[in-house]
């Protein structure tokens, strides 16, 4: 097959789910800010879509991202097929027909929109069932576990139980992120300490591990179940100590030139923060009340993915971890976004704060667009990615071993 741009985007899902996530993103929020400033008239929406903000950034680009780097990481880490070719063709269809569904879903019967929603999830957890049942890691099952939270997810929203079904997605997003920042974030982390002479990591503490996911996963159970208020936020703060140390032991501070690393610390910072956030909101705080939200979806969510994406387009497209000056800016404007969307929360005129957010983030990545948009629909180069490696300025050849990060090894998830 040539290397023509429509072939190469079916190689492997980050490039059709990375491209038209980061895509739908930005134009979602450039959308939402205009109408912040003034400038744009809101979108004219019906009572169905009157929450598109929410629904859209959440299931739309979240999920299109989440599809993006869980489907290209698997295989890499738990040795399970790579997606490619006409199957990964239709479930990115599949979440193409859930955006349009939902927009016009005045225009569909109510079965039918909300089949369109869930169907790119249940096809999406069907697809890991078969495929983690065979991986000797068992760790990697949690991953069906929050797919199938995020298809619960969509079904509430979509069968009149909207702000439900949107706490339930937020809530799977939460442990998703907890689970994959404790892989990622360490691993490259250590690996590029070592490879500088810069130390290493303590060595993994496998309760810690345990607990502060444990503590993540109770937290949403108490809070979707309503829980009352003392019980949620002892839960929230216990989880927010706990992810506190746990992030504390990946030396984040030892990396302050490598902005692949820090932003990776710093959406960790802002998850521990949302959580000592809402356990003040759960006693009654009401600005904590309004800012917790933001400051995952914004500083945490925003922070990993727009790292993780530039990893992944460098590494899978076979270039080295060398970021152009706009994309380092990215990552900046990332942490400006989520600074000023908290401090929007937290104050009483937050119209200013807000357009600085939405100006900041829609920046950001509309920048990593303009960057590495044609990377995504060009081949590769003729270089093996190594997943593990975490240094642009070491060639191929020296690449971290393989036993740096071995799951079938017992090491964390």
């Amino acid at each position: 097959m040539p290397p023509t741009a429509i072939a190469t985007v079916w190689v492997s899902p980050f490039r059709a789910f990375g491209l038209a996530g980061v895509a739908y993103g930005v134009a979602l929020i450039a959308a939402w800010t205009a109408a912040q400033a003034g400038l744009a008239a809101p979108i004219a929406s019906s009572a169905a879509t009157a929450g598109w903000h929410g629904h859209e950034m959440l299931f739309g680009f979240a999920g299109a991202i989440v599809c993006a780097i869980v489907l290209t990481a698997l295989p890499g880490w738990a040795g399970t097929p790579e997606l490619r070719g006409a199957p990964l063709a239709g479930l990115f269809a599949l979440w193409l027909a859930a955006r349009a569904g939902y927009w016009a879903q005045d225009a569909l019967p109510p079965p039918a929109a909300a089949a369109l929603a869930c169907a790119p999830w249940a096809v999406l957890a069907a697809l890991l069932a078969v495929q983690l049942a065979r991986v000797a890691e068992r760790t990697y099952l949690a991953l069906f576990a929050v797919v199938a939270a995020i298809l619960a997810a969509e079904a509430l929203s979509l069968s009149g139980h909207a702000a439900r079904g949107q706490a339930t997605m937020i809530h799977a997003l939460v442990v998703l992120y907890a689970l994959a920042a404790g892989l990622f974030t360490p691993v490259f982390t250590g690996n590029h300490l070592r490879r500088v002479g810069r130390g290493d990591l303590p060595p993994v503490r496998m309760p810690l591990e345990v607990a502060a996911v444990a503590s993540i996963v109770a937290y949403a159970a108490l809070d979707l179940a309503g829980a009352p208020a003392s019980v949620r936020g002892g839960a929230a703060y216990v989880a927010a100590a706990l992810n506190a140390w746990r992030m504390a032991r990946w030396r984040g501070w030892r990396v302050p030139g490598e902005p692949l690393l820090w932003t990776m610390h710093a959406g960790y910072a802002w998850l521990v923060v949302s959580l000592a956030l809402a356990g003040l909101a759960a006693f009654g705080d009401a600005a904590a009340a309004r800012a917790w939200l933001h400051a995952y979806t914004v500083g945490a969510l925003g922070s990993m993915m727009i790292g993780l994406l530039t990893r992944v387009v460098l590494r899978h497209t076979g270039r080295p971890l060398v970021l152009p000056v706009p994309i380092v800016a990215a990552h900046g404007l990332v942490q400006i976004a989520a600074l000023a969307r908290v401090g929007a929360a937290l104050a009483m005129d937050a119209r200013p704060a807000l357009v600085v957010a939405g100006v900041a983030w829609t920046l950001a990545f509309a920048l990593y667009l303009a960057s590495f948009g044609a990377y995504l629909v060009r081949p590769s180069l003729p270089r093996d990615p190594n997943p593990l490696a975490d240094d642009s300025r070491a060639p191929p050849a020296a690449a971290e071993p393989s036993t740096a990060f071995d799951p079938k090894r017992g090491k964390p998830p």
